[in-house]
């Protein structure tokens, strides 16, 4: 499996978060997405995204489509405070 990992600040709720990202499993079918978990640290403010898929092409599929870019540039961006971080790799 591949995925990827992103960290970063919320600037809104962690349940607008969680509900941002069911509604996106909810509408759409990405060839390969396997599951993501969502984890909101005990400072409040920072969450953990982890999202997996079922190999590399899955992945690199779903970064490089412009839907997904819009997507995540209305509903994801504007509850995260600045630029998250982003860490790939292979899932073991």
């Amino acid at each position: 499996m591949y995925g990827t990992v992103m960290t970063g600040r919320l600037r809104g709720s962690f349940d607008d978060a969680i509900k941002e990202l069911r509604d996106w499993e909810a509408s759409r079918n990405v060839p390969g997405y396997v599951d993501s978990q969502l984890l909101l640290s005990d400072d409040g403010r920072t969450m953990v995204n982890t999202v997996r898929f079922t190999d590399r092409a899955a992945y690199e599929a779903l970064a490089d489509d412009p839907a997904q870019a819009r997507w995540y540039e209305e509903h994801m961006a504007p509850l995260i405070d600045g630029d998250p971080t982003w860490t790939d790799g292979t899932w073991a």
